[in-house]
């Protein structure tokens, strides 16, 4: 079982009182009332679920995209409309077809294992590890490891690769079982897996039980501040349940027992987060430099203040209305216009803009299990990248923006016909 509402209001100092009596949402993480829009970004189908062509036209679920931000703990969250069990049971999104994304991996694989003395009497386990694109760089390396992830259709291409992969959504019952056959990881980590987790006390008590008592976890999520110093709007879908600063994520982890000791900050998925927790009674790692740091930066930029999360609104529509106004002028023009990619964060911005086909002709991805398919709610149809250059479009839209420097330089032969490139985020920006 999880940590129940009244145990976590002991460990965060929450108490339920008559004020806090809503018939509304409560905080996730807290359980207080949440009464403060971050962003609304209207109705949306799930980002990941994308429709086959004998699909098209049946009935589409769409879900509300209000996230709000808790005036106690400052989480900022998104309703838990649909299980995870119904989002990630059956996944389309695979790692491995992201260069940088594998690049990065190989390279934390290694930061770790020259860090913590990594060895192969260690155990290094990795929660959601989708298609064994991190884990297998410890493999090579000869250090044991266990993967585990709920997409049974992904975890199988793991096991092909031979990497141990336990088929389970991750909490304290998982993390138990584990320990019962004694196992505890030296190294735990999860990479872009704490948004996506509605029960956030289960998992991350699941992850104080699984450490081992000298043990190093870390996590990497898209950090809250670059999300709205950088527009990013577009990472909001419902697969992703909570949007984390340090700030909030120190207390959450603080309240399970487990302290952060190191942070640094990556340039991944627009600007990321690396946590370094421990456990607290573990004295032989010191808290650094760079936790104090990022602690005092998010607290004087207000983050501790609700009226900082108040402004985030009407840039979003700003940004829509420059996007929208571009795809008009471009089309008013005769032009041919191209998406780049079938991301989560695209299928944000195209419902939230309203952009079908009426503005992109299509969209491509080197994804096989996204071909031949169509975006969910707007319908643009999914080619192979070959695609583009027997369309020749004038211009192709990037979708998964924080990949544009790889994804230009993989298409760069679309400046042979004069196209140019479209960043959407912060702002619309041309690439020649």
């Amino acid at each position: 079982m999880g940590i129940s509402a009244t145990e976590t209001s002991e460990l965060t100092g929450h108490r339920e009182s008559p004020d806090h009596i809503s018939d509304g949402p409560l905080c996730r993480f807290c359980g207080a009332p949440l009464q403060q829009t971050f962003v609304d970004l209207g109705m949306s189908p799930l980002c990941e679920s994308y429709v086959s062509a004998e699909q098209l036209n049946q009935m589409e679920p769409f879900y509300p995209l209000h996230v709000r931000v808790c005036g106690e703990c400052f989480l900022v969250q998104l309703e838990e409309y649909v299980s995870a069990k119904n989002i990630f049971s059956d996944y389309a999104y695979f790692s491995s077809y992201s260069d940088t994304w594998v690049a990065h991996a190989k390279r934390y694989g290694e930061q770790m294992i020259n860090r913590f003395l990594l060895n192969e009497k260690s155990l290094v386990v990795e929660i959601a590890s989708n298609d064994g694109y991190l884990l297998q760089h410890f493999v090579t390396r000869q250090i044991p490891v266990l993967g585990i992830e709920p997409a049974a259709n992904v975890a199988s291409v793991a096991v092909e690769k031979g990497i141990p992969t336990l088929v389970k959504f991750f909490g304290v019952d998982t993390a138990r079982e584990l320990v019962a056959k004694s196992r505890r990881a030296d190294l735990l980590l999860g990479n872009n897996v704490l948004a996506q987790v509605p029960d956030l006390n289960d998992f991350v008590a699941g992850m104080k039980i699984l450490l081992a008592p000298t043990g190093v976890l870390t996590m990497e999520f898209p950090h809250l501040m670059r999300l709205m110093e950088e527009n990013q709007f577009d990472t909001i879908y419902h697969e992703h349940f909570s949007y984390f600063s340090f700030l909030t994520a120190e207390k959450i982890f603080a309240a399970h027992g487990l302290m952060l000791f190191d942070v640094e900050e990556l340039s991944t998925h627009g600007g990321s987060l690396r946590i370094y927790a421990r456990h607290g009674e573990d004295s032989s790692k010191p808290v650094s430099a760079r936790v104090e740091k990022l602690r005092a930066r998010e607290e004087s930029a207000g983050f501790t203040q609700l009226e900082r999360y108040r402004s985030f609104e009407e840039q979003v529509k700003e940004t829509k209305r420059e996007l929208l106004d571009f795809l008009i002028k471009a089309k008013r023009a005769g032009k041919r216009i191209a998406g780049y990619g079938a991301p989560g964060k695209g299928n944000t911005l195209l419902n939230f803009c309203g952009i079908r086909t009426d503005f992109l002709d299509y969209t491509v991805d080197r994804s096989p299990h996204k071909q031949g398919k169509f975006l969910p709610g707007t319908h643009i149809p999914i080619y192979s990248p070959d695609r583009i250059r027997e369309t020749q479009p004038d211009y192709v839209l990037i979708l998964p923006w924080n990949l544009r420097e790889e994804i230009m330089q993989q298409n760069a032969y679309i400046r042979e016909w004069g196209g140019e490139f479209v960043v959407p985020i912060p702002k619309v920006k041309l690439y020649p």
